[in-house]
């Protein structure tokens, strides 16, 4: 007998993928032994390269007129599925073979949070916990950047995404370099590294926040794709970040996770795991305000928060 064959559509967006990404275990608890294909957008692709089971990604380029959909369909309709996966709920996991469809549509909004919503898609026992999968290739990168940059003064690093690209849910450049100048002179972080993590034409947001952290900073914005990203704030002791892909991203990897939020409904995206906080300018569930209404002290009170949490207590040996 063959091995089964599985198409897993994905989103576009690394927030979403990375969220969804415990669908790829899932399946192979379904169906052991799947070979798996994945279509996703070009951003995340990487992050499916070294998953388990999966064989194939497929990049889907938007284009005019749901082109990109017709170019999947091209390369997807000759294969009898055993089973389709569609996290994005198109018409395409319609016109293909498949003996079983998972497809995703809008009654399943019921409120909860988008992990617990893919795992009841899914039919799963438990929630699937979001997972990287982080490979050889993805560590060596991050350590090329950032292990030259560490030699002179090693330290814990404290890694701070200040990019999303979403309208409203990025923090004011100018007020990351005051929290990053607030934590230089802060005694808990007396010999930490601020790396500044991010994608290509990020920098402009992250100069603040890097030019703050001086001789102290480790500049990682645009230096991989988002594998390697991941792998550079695996080696992170704390992640501090705007609601994005790479605030989702240290969540999986494990990392005590501070997300920043604006005009979002923090309490169904926050940051998924045991290690994970929020911080939000309106922190009233159901009610909202502008990012910008987030201040300095406000977040700082919320980094130091963190790190006694997740750092100070396991030292003192506080349960």
């Amino acid at each position: 007998m063959s091995e089964p064959r599985v198409l897993f559509v994905t989103s576009n967006r690394i927030g979403d993928c990375v969220i969804s990404s415990g669908v790829i275990r899932e399946i192979g608890r379904q169906l052991p032994g799947a070979r798996i294909t994945v279509a996703c957008g070009r951003p995340p692709a990487p992050l499916f390269r070294a998953a388990p089971g999966v064989e194939r990604v497929i990049i889907l380029d938007k284009k005019k007129f749901a082109g990109h959909w017709v170019a999947l369909w091209k390369q997807v309709v000759g294969t009898r599925w055993d089973m389709v996966i569609d996290i994005r709920g198109s018409a395409l996991s319609y016109l293909i073979p498949a003996k079983r469809r998972v497809v995703y549509n809008r009654s399943w909004e019921t409120g909860v949070r988008k992990v617990e919503m893919v795992s009841r898609l899914m039919g799963a026992a438990g929630a699937l916990d979001p997972e990287l999968f982080l490979d050889d290739h993805a560590r060596r990168e991050a350590a090329a950047v950032i292990d030259p940059q560490l030699s002179a003064a090693p330290g814990p690093i404290l890694a701070l995404a200040p990019i999303a690209h979403q309208p409203g849910k990025s923090w004011p450049a100018d007020r990351w370099g005051a929290l990053v100048e607030r934590l230089r002179a802060e005694p808990r972080f007396a010999g930490w590294r601020f790396m500044l993590v991010g994608g290509p034409g990020d920098h402009p947001p992250a100069a603040p926040a890097l030019a703050a952290a001086g001789e102290r900073g480790v500049d990682f914005v645009g230096k991989g794709d988002i594998l390697a990203s991941a792998a550079a704030i695996d080696r992170a002791a704390l992640f501090v970040g705007n609601d994005s892909g790479l605030m989702h991203v240290a969540a999986a990897a494990g990392r005590p996770t501070l997300g920043l939020f604006g005009p979002t409904e923090w309490w169904l995206y926050g940051p998924w795991g045991p290690k994970t906080r929020t911080v939000a300018s309106n922190e009233t569930r159901g009610e909202f305000a502008p990012i910008e209404a987030l201040t300095v002290d406000h977040v700082f009170e919320a980094v130091l928060g963190l790190h006694d949490a997740f750092i100070s207590a396991p030292a003192a040996g506080k349960p």
